[in-house]
């Protein structure tokens, strides 16, 4: 079974071919998927499955595709701002495969975290631990959460992260993010492909975000523009900074310099082992590629891997074995681990920043002008 899974996966990425009876099987799927997703469409579309409002600004941040575009490093930036601009912004997330995801719950109340990791799930506990003084919430039903925030914490604007296909809840402002590098893989739904519904959706959002973008090409800005003519679009780059270094019998306690260039510096002259359960681990590893003097190995897992013993004695004896001087893995996949597990290597945190240098200020204004003609 994890060998067809895998096969599946390949197919999807665009990795490998399917051979006859697997793309057969595959392109029954994707078709019966693709039938109900478009049924469901034309229901919201005509009024025969309703959207709810809630009486707040709702900004919705998701894409059209699986895998990592960059959704929770984009609602952290927009997050912040948002605080930073005078508002009172709360998250919402779906909370996926975290223990209250069903029933939903408070993850932080502006002050504390009240949920870990497990409960949490991954990214709404990264982005409790990142962002004081903003509520998190999580909850498979998003009008339901973002209720209980507004009768707790009374926002003015509220943020759902992954919520472009949830389309129950009414949103104010959709932002679709697209991967610059890979955009809508070969265009297939799933299982076929990466999107999770047809390219046509595109047309339901407000405006697009190309993420991990390249200067060197505008090719994405000229496609998304023929699919979606008339939207606003943005480029914007991950930026990559040393959360810290952690003692790795006390994953708790950070070691060293908090400063980010003395810690780039030591990680520039250091040979290290990346682990990480990420959807795009291959690409996180050539991000440490770039900042280390050497990557002696990796070993990658599953996006949402949750991590036990036995997977830190074998990260270590590879580590040990590759002469690494440290371990090096990103935040999301720290925020697990941290008390929990113990390693004799100190490990280096690598997380991400969304910038839209040069053009910040043009996305910005974009998205107040977008919520400040909103009043609740």
């Amino acid at each position: 079974m994890k060998g067809i899974t895998q096969d599946i996966q390949a197919v999807m990425t665009g990795e490998k071919t399917a051979g006859p009876l697997l793309k057969f099987l595959l392109l029954v799927v994707s078709t019966l998927y693709g039938i109900a997703v478009r049924l469901r469409g034309i229901l919201y579309d005509h009024g025969v499955l309703k959207s709810r409002a809630l009486p707040c600004r709702v900004i919705s941040i998701g894409n059209l595709t699986v895998g990592g575009t960059g959704k929770t490093p984009m609602t952290i930036y927009l997050a912040q701002w948002l605080k930073e601009s005078g508002f009172k912004p709360v998250i919402i997330s779906r909370g996926y495969k975290g223990q209250a995801e069903s029933k939903g719950g408070i993850v932080s109340d502006r002050q504390n975290v009240l949920l870990d990791s497990d409960a949490a799930g991954d990214e709404p506990f990264m982005m409790a631990k990142r962002l004081k003084g903003i509520p998190v919430l999580v909850g498979a039903d998003r009008f339901k959460a973002g209720m209980k925030a507004v009768e707790k914490f009374l926002p003015d604007v509220i943020l759902f992260d992954d919520a472009f296909q949830h389309r129950r809840l009414k949103r104010d402002v959709d932002i679709v993010l697209v991967d610059d590098k890979s955009l809508f893989g070969n265009t297939q739904l799933l299982p076929m492909g990466i999107l999770r519904e047809p390219v046509s959706g595109l047309l339901r959002c407000d405006v697009f975000v190309l993420t991990r973008s390249s200067n060197s090409s505008d090719r994405s800005t000229r496609i998304l523009a023929k699919m979606a003519p008339g939207k606003p679009i943005f480029k914007s780059f991950h930026a990559p900074y040393i959360c810290g270094m952690f003692d790795g019998t006390d994953s708790d306690r950070a070691i060293g310099s908090e400063s980010n260039s003395e810690n780039l510096n030591r990680l520039k002259t250091s040979k290290v082992f990346v682990f990480s359960g990420i959807a795009k681990n291959e690409e996180f590893r050539k991000t440490i590629e770039e900042l280390a003097q050497e990557v002696a190995g990796m070993m990658p897992f599953k996006d949402h891997h949750r991590y036990t013993e036995t997977d830190f004695r074998f990260i270590n004896d590879r580590a040990r074995k590759c002469s690494a001087d440290f371990l090096v893995t990103t935040e999301k996949d720290y925020v697990k681990i941290a008390g929990k597990i113990q390693s004799p290597m100190n490990i280096f945190v690598v997380g991400t920043r969304v910038s839209f240098q040069p053009n910040e200020s043009e996305f910005l204004e974009y998205i107040l002008s977008k919520i400040k003609r909103l009043s609740y």
